[in-house]
């Protein structure tokens, strides 16, 4: 069996289709919610759906669950907590504002890559931080109050589903020894512990499935999720992660360029300002992580 690397372009073109897809998800998972699958009952589902059908796969991961049990159930609470309040903030929020707010991410992860991995903060990613800092303060800002703060609960949803795959990235680069499938499967798994425990804990409305809307959310999870992580796996595995980082950004534009065509959702020009200063920060983020 040959094992040479594969074409450059690959990687690529399958890290840009699945930052694509992620800037685009929103658009189904509404029209779910239209049809009465809430966020926390729409999430439970179509990660359930990734998670099983990936156990043909991935079950044998699961032994190294007791191995590193501390680090892959702190990952799942992450990424779990990262992927719930994500798809409620999409369904709540104004889309790009959701997603600039998220791209915060690099911010937080530069910080705790100083606090718990003891990483150098190169005078780049200072200025990084600053940038992405300042690009928040502008959305953030509430002239009627005179104040920075989170304009609703959509909001705070992207902050902390920001902060927490920041996190979540942090626990990855520092448990090495796992393997991919484990992280994975803690990652599902997370999920659909996090959004199982606020069903006990709120006890939201049970949704009443309609045929549509159940066999809409598990193609969702077979053909959205599971191809959104194959896609961006094998991206970032073949790539460079400054190189990853910045094509990411991609999810931005195709979340801009599907708001613009598919609502009627209004960007103010501070916000744009600000957000332009988020992506600034978030590319020399990844700048600064390849030096």
């Amino acid at each position: 069996m040959s094992t040479n690397p594969p074409p450059r372009l690959y990687p690529v073109l399958s890290l840009v289709v699945g930052a694509c897809l992620w800037g685009v998800i929103w658009y189904p998972m509404r029209r779910l919610e239209a049809l009465g699958l809430s966020g926390i009952w729409l999430a439970l589902i179509i990660y359930a759906t990734a998670l099983v059908a990936s156990l043909p796969r991935t079950y044998t991961a699961f032994a190294e669950f007791r191995r590193y049990p501390g680090a892959l159930a702190l990952l799942m609470v992450a990424a779990g907590w990262t992927n719930v309040a994500f798809v409620e903030a999409v369904l709540e929020g104004n889309i790009l504002r959701v997603l600039l707010l998220f791209y915060l991410a690099p911010l937080w992860a530069t910080l705790m890559g100083r606090l718990v991995l003891r990483e150098r903060i190169s005078h780049l990613a200072l200025l990084s931080l600053g940038l992405a800092m300042g690009g928040a303060l502008a959305m953030l800002w509430d002239p009627r109050l005179g104040a920075f703060l989170p304009r609703g609960r959509a909001d705070w949803l992207a902050l902390s589903s920001g902060f927490a795959f920041a996190l979540s990235n942090v626990i990855v680069r520092k448990m090495q020894q796992a393997s991919l499938a484990a992280k994975v499967c803690a990652v599902w798994s997370g999920v659909v512990v996090v959004a199982a425990a606020m069903i006990a804990l709120f006890a939201p409305p049970v949704p009443s499935l309609t045929g549509a809307a159940l066999s809409g959310a598990v193609a969702l999870g077979l053909f959205g999720i599971m191809a959104m992580t194959v896609l961006v796996q094998y991206g970032v595995t073949h790539m460079p992660v400054h190189r990853s980082a910045v094509i990411a950004l991609v999810e931005i534009v195709a979340g801009a360029a599907s708001q613009q065509l598919l609502t009627d959702e209004i960007v103010t020009a501070r916000e744009w300002a600000g957000g332009a200063l988020i992506i600034v920060g978030a590319y020399l983020a990844a700048r600064a992580s390849a030096r």
